[in-house]
């Protein structure tokens, strides 16, 4: 797809204009999608398999979503690079991660539903979710701290959690 002037938008751009044919489904209560189809034995089976048991009682005041930690997982790091995401997150901006230029690594998130949440219902135990591996840049030009703003949304764009923090790429683990 090109423009009026022959040049092709970016992934991003076309990304945006395919979101704009979406249409959400009606929201329903993890009860009310129990409900349907009760009849159907079959279903039943299949609705438990997918969503588990339901919670006796859900509680109102807590979130949909709690996000736990967050971890840059690399083998040859000294130590674990992790965030505790279940406190003060604010404490984070002052707090500086290093990780050594060129190495491998990948993006852990922890999180706990209490709601349905996309295709994720809720469970007793945490979901873990890794990112592909990446490489971390190399080279003078890109060693120095970055300052990091982390945001955690599902595909509604709803937001449950925003926190910033700093990355410094280094040419040693320690220096």
């Amino acid at each position: 797809m090109a423009d009026k002037d022959g040049i092709k938008p970016c992934e991003e751009e076309v990304e945006d204009e395919t979101d704009l044919n979406y249409k959400a489904p009606e929201k329903k209560s993890l009860q009310e999608i129990q409900e349907l189809d009760k009849d159907d034995e079959s279903l039943i089976k299949y609705k438990q398999a997918l969503l588990g048991s339901l919670p006796a009682t859900v509680d109102p005041s807590v979130s949909n979503v709690q996000v736990i930690k967050m971890a840059l997982i690399c083998e040859e790091a000294p130590g674990p690079i992790t965030m505790d995401l279940t406190g003060n997150v604010t404490a984070l901006k002052d707090v500086a991660f290093v990780l050594k230029e060129g190495m491998l690594y990948k993006i852990l998130i922890c999180f706990k539903e209490t709601h349905m949440v996309g295709s994720y219902g809720p469970r007793a135990e945490p979901y873990e979710f890794f990112t592909p591996a990446e490489e971390a840049p190399k080279g003078m030009l890109v060693r120095g701290g970055y300052h990091m703003k982390s945001l955690f949304t599902d595909d509604d764009k709803c937001e449950h959690l925003a926190w910033e923090w700093n990355l410094n790429i280094k040419k040693e683990w320690k220096e």
